[in-house]
């Protein structure tokens, strides 16, 4: 063979290596995140421990490398590797001299001795043992006189081997950044077959070992992948990084998930207007309330539960300024038109018929107001003294339509047992509805009571103030009285 077929075998065994761990980077499932190719280069001494010492400085040479990690611990390398070496000896009366060159292509598996150490996101250093096996191309010319060897003395010339052959070898790398690692490393190849003694171009039949080729030397290793699909070589990072930024994603979006950007008492995960101005009413989806629908909103209107009438119109503090009322003595015939279609929407309200408030369908009218509702406190039923506002107007927009009826439903929270809280969201009911008894007369047969405890949270996980609370709708023809949860007994309330 010749110096051009033995640099082509090389070149294609590296090829053919390289393209094996490009299949196993796209193809192979580890388990383990997709991770960058590392390629490296490499100089430095060489020397071969055999028949003939070597001289200083005995020898250089170069490789290149491609290594691809498995997992955290083991990576896979293939190098490429090209030296000159000589020696130079006198043993008693005789003179020996050798000049050699060597090549190999060989396969590594590469061990990471401080991957398991989590006490940083990526490694400084890189600390690896490796063995390996493949084929050796090398040729000796020597010579051996009993006389010095003169520097003009031609060495007989060698014929190129090929060997299979083991190595091994240790090193330590070094991070320069996520692209770049330096590192020192030293190799030993040891070849077989019956050539296997002739690295320094002598069988001397004396020894007890075969010729040993050793290389040790500075590398520069680059990363090549893309950052955005793929992580630093495995054998940098921590194992448990990626479950550690996971975690801390999964916080962040906790927090993002539960924040209140407006104040409004309605997390921004469901809140639909999020930039609600602060301390005003809003519904459940964190909407500013408008219960009468006559385009005031509830913090602005003076009179939030009091619909205008067809014709009537309101200021800009929701109250009407062209109230319609009779004049005269008589009534108008317009009156009485109005007279009848109330009647009319009472009856309708009375026995379920679509567009009422009482029966209600799914039309509009009174069944589409939406009612504030209050909030307790943890653990309580006391109604606050901040809510007494609230249920003041309730009490007169129920004053003003004496035919509705309201369903009064309490809740609770998720942080009790289950019984706990069925007693304690029908208490918050109860106690509301006395208020409204109490207070400002309303009649206690136009409430029903309803209790629901835990099953219905506005926020999932337990303890939110939104789910301690008591809200009001109209009534429906099929709206009943709830009867109180085991372990409380229905006391006389006058209806």
């Amino acid at each position: 063979m010749t110096k051009r077929s033995t640099l082509l075998m090389a070149f294609s065994l590296l090829l053919s290596l390289s393209l094996f761990a490009q299949e196993a980077e796209e193809g192979g499932n580890y388990g383990t995140p997709k991770n960058m190719l590392e390629v490296g280069l490499s100089g430095g001494h060489v020397f071969i421990s055999g028949d003939v010492s070597p001289t200083l400085p005995a020898g250089f040479g170069g490789g290149i490398h491609i290594r691809k990690a498995i997992d955290y611990i083991f990576s896979v390398r293939l190098d490429g590797f090209y030296s000159l070496s000589e020696g130079e000896e006198q043993i008693g009366n005789e003179f020996r001299r050798y000049e050699s060159a060597f090549m190999a292509g060989t396969a590594f598996g590469v061990i990471s001795a401080n991957s398991l150490r989590f006490n940083s996101s990526v490694r400084k250093a890189n600390l690896y043992g490796m063995v390996g096996a493949g084929a050796s191309y090398f040729a000796a010319n020597s010579l051996v006189k009993n006389e010095p060897i003169r520097p003009s003395d031609e060495l007989n010339e060698g014929e190129y081997n090929v060997s299979p052959h083991i190595a091994a070898g240790v090193g330590i790398a070094f991070r320069l950044s996520p692209r770049v690692n330096i590192g020192l490393e030293h190799q030993a190849f040891i070849t077989f077959g019956n050539q296997a003694d002739r690295l320094d171009g002598l069988d001397l039949g004396t020894n007890n070992f075969r010729d040993v080729l050793n290389y040790t030397s500075l590398k520069l290793n680059f990363n090549i992948g893309s950052k955005s699909k793929l992580s630093e070589p495995l054998y940098w990072i921590n194992p448990l990084d990626n479950i550690i930024t996971d975690l801390t994603a999964m916080k962040e979006d906790n927090k993002l998930a539960l924040q209140d950007s407006d104040g409004d008492g309605v997390i921004d995960a469901i809140d639909q207007d999020p930039n609600t101005p602060p301390d005003v009413p809003v519904d459940t989806k964190g909407r500013v309330l408008d219960s009468d629908r006559d385009g005031v909103p509830d913090y602005k209107d003076r009179e939030p539960y009091f619909p205008p009438r067809p014709g009537e119109r309101v200021d800009e503090e929701g109250v009407v300024v062209n109230p319609i009322s009779p004049s005269g003595d008589g009534v108008s015939e317009d009156r009485v038109r109005e007279i009848i279609a109330e009647e009319l929407q009472n009856y309708s309200l009375r026995q379920g018929e679509e567009g009422g408030a009482i029966g209600g369908g799914s039309g509009g009218g009174m069944a589409e107001w939406f009612l504030p509702m209050i909030h307790f406190g943890t653990d309580s039923d006391r109604v606050k003294y901040s809510d007494y506002g609230t249920l003041s107007s309730i009490a007169r927009m129920m004053k003003g339509n004496p035919n509705l009826r309201l369903v009064v439903t309490g809740f609770a929270d998720s942080s009790a047992p289950e019984s706990y809280n069925d007693e304690l969201s029908y208490r918050r009911a109860d106690a509301v509805i006395k208020h409204l008894v109490d207070n400002h007369g309303i009649g206690r047969g136009r409430l029903i009571l309803q209790w629901k405890g835990e099953t219905e949270l506005l926020v999932q996980g337990g303890g939110s103030y939104m789910n301690r609370r008591v809200e009001f709708r109209v009534a429906q023809g099929d709206d009943v009285e709830m009867d109180p949860p085991a372990g409380i007994s229905k006391e006389n309330d006058g209806f």
